[in-house]
C-alpha cells in the first residue's frame, strides 16, 4: 500500500465522520453515532452502490492494514484516559456488588433470549457447515455486549460522566465485556477454530496473571514514578514515554491472551494514581488525537463488511427480531441488576439505557464471529445495524429517563438503599 493511497483514506475517512457527525449531532445525537453511520456510508451498501469503481480502488483489501493498525492505536489511547478518568463513587466492595448485579443481569437476560431466537435465524443465516450451538452461543455473545468507549463517549458529550449511574454503568460494562469475550472465546473453540481450549484456558490464566501484575507491580511503581517525578501532575517528556511504555505493554498483554488491547488500556488507566492534574494534562494531549482522527477509522473498516441483502424480503423482519431481543434483553438486565443494587428506578432505568449502548465492542465482536465463520456478511450487517440503532437511541432514552446534561459530582450523589 502506498503512502498516497493511505492518506486519501485518511481523508476521505475523517472528512465523511465529521459531516455525518455534525448532522447527527444537530439531531441530538452524539457525534460517536455519526461516525459509526459513516462507515455505513462508506462501506458497499452506500458508496459501493453508486460509485462501485470509485469504492473498489479507494478500500481494496491489500490497502487496509496501515487504517487497521491506526485505529487500534486511538481505541488503546481513548480507553486509558476512560481508565485514568474512572473514580469509584462508593466503598470497594460495595461498587463491585453493585457492579456484578448490573453486568451479570444485563448479560443473562439477551443472552437467553438470544439463544431462543437462534432457531430461527440458523436456518438462514448461518453460513454452510456451521453447527447450531456455536451460532446460537455467538448470536447471545453478541447481543450480550456493552460498548465500554461509546458509553464513556456518551456519558462525556452529555456531562454525565460523574453521575452515580454513570460511574456504575462504566464498571458494569467492563464485568459484561470480561464475560463475553471469555464467552466468545469458548464459541471459537466449539466451532473448531482458532486456539480452542487450550486458547480459553490462556485467557483465563492470562487475565489473573495480568491483573496481578498491573495492581501489585505496576500501580506501585507508576505511583512512585509520577511522585517523585511528576508531583505537580505535568509529565515530562521522560515520564510521557515511560508511561506510553506501560500502556502498550498492557495492550501487548491483553491482546496476546485474546482479549483485545482495549482492556489492557484500560486496566493501565485504572491503576494510576487518582489525580486531577495528571488526568487533565494526559487527557489534553491524548483525547483529541484519539477522538477525533484515530476513532473514525475502526467505524469504517466495519462497514466495509456489510452486504445490501441484508435490506431485502425476509432479512429485514431477521434484523428487526434481533434489534427488539437485543433492546428488550439489554434495557430490562441492566434495570433490574442497578434496581438489586440499591439504586433508584430513576438511576437503575438510566443504568439500562446506557448498557443498551453497544457500538464499538460490538463491532469487535462480530469482526471476530465473521473471521472466524460464525456468522456470513448479511448477519454481520444486520448485527452493526442492530449497534448503530440501540447506540443511537441512548441518547434519547437518557434524555427520556434521567433529563438533560447534569454533571453530578460523585462524591455528592450516591445510590439510594
Amino acid at each position: 500500500m502506498s503512502t498516497t493511497t493511505l492518506l486519501l483514506q485518511l481523508i476521505v475517512i475523517l472528512t465523511t465522520a465529521r459531516v455525518c457527525g455534525w448532522l447527527l449531532k444537530h439531531l441530538g445525537q452524539p457525534s460517536v453515532v455519526g461516525e459509526m453511520a459513516a462507515g455505513m456510508v462508506l462501506g458497499p451498501v452506500v458508496m459501493g452502490a453508486l460509485f462501485p469503481g470509485v469504492h473498489a480502488e479507494l478500500f481494496s483489501k491489500a490497502s487496509l492494514g496501515g487504517l487497521t493498525s491506526l485505529s487500534t492505536v486511538g481505541l488503546v489511547l481513548f480507553m486509558f484516559v476512560i481508565g485514568l478518568e474512572l473514580r469509584p463513587q462508593q466503598g470497594v466492595r460495595q461498587q463491585v456488588r453493585a457492579a456484578g448485579f448490573v453486568g451479570l443481569l444485563s448479560i443473562a437476560a439477551p443472552l437467553v433470549m438470544g439463544l431462543a431466537i437462534a432457531p430461527v435465524l440458523h436456518p438462514a443465516l448461518a453460513p454452510a457447515g456451521v453447527g447450531f450451538w456455536p451460532f446460537a452461543l455467538f448470536i447471545g455473545a453478541a447481543l450480550s455486549i456493552t460498548a465500554f468507549p461509546v458509553m464513556a463517549r456518551i456519558l462525556k458529550d452529555r456531562g454525565q460522566a460523574g453521575t452515580p449511574f454513570g460511574q456504575l454503568s462504566l464498571s458494569a460494562a467492563a464485568v459484561v465485556d470480561a464475560f463475553a469475550w471469555v464467552l466468545l472465546a469458548l464459541v471459537v473453540a466449539m466451532a473448531g477454530t482458532g486456539e480452542g481450549y487450550p486458547g480459553l484456558l490462556k485467557i483465563s490464566v492470562g487475565v489473573v496473571v495480568l491483573l496481578a501484575v498491573v495492581y501489585l507491580v505496576l500501580k506501585p511503581a507508576y505511583a512512585w514514578l509520577l511522585r517523585t517525578r511528576a508531583p505537580d501532575g505535568e509529565p515530562s517528556a521522560t515520564v510521557l514515554a515511560a508511561l506510553m511504555i506501560g500502556l502498550l505493554a498492557c495492550s501487548l498483554a491483553t491482546e496476546w491472551v485474546h482479549l483485545h488491547a482495549v482492556f489492557g488500556a484500560f486496566l493501565f488507566g485504572t491503576c494510576l494514581p487518582r489525580d486531577d492534574r495528571l488526568l487533565g494534562s494526559l487527557a489534553e494531549r491524548i483525547e483529541p488525537l484519539s477522538i477525533v482522527v484515530l476513532m473514525p477509522l475502526f467505524f469504517a473498516l466495519a462497514g466495509l463488511n456489510t452486504s445490501a441483502s441484508a435490506f431485502s424480503g425476509a432479512s429485514l423482519g431477521a434484523m428487526g427480531l434481533i434489534f427488539a431481543v437485543a433492546a428488550i434483553g439489554k434495557i430490562a438486565g441492566g434495570a433490574a441488576g442497578a434496581r438489586l443494587a440499591g439504586y433508584d428506578w430513576r438511576d437503575s432505568l438510566a443504568t439500562g439505557a446506557l448498557m443498551n449502548a453497544r457500538g464499538l465492542m460490538e463491532l469487535i465482536v462480530i469482526k471476530v464471529g465473521y473471521d472466524a465463520g460464525l456468522i456470513g456478511p448479511e448477519l454481520f450487517t444486520m448485527l452493526l445495524v442492530m449497534a448503530l440503532v440501540t447506540t443511537a437511541m441512548t441518547g434519547p432514552l437518557m434524555t427520556l429517563i434521567a433529563g438533560r446534561a447534569k454533571t453530578v459530582p460523585v462524591t455528592e450523589a450516591a445510590p439510594s438503599t
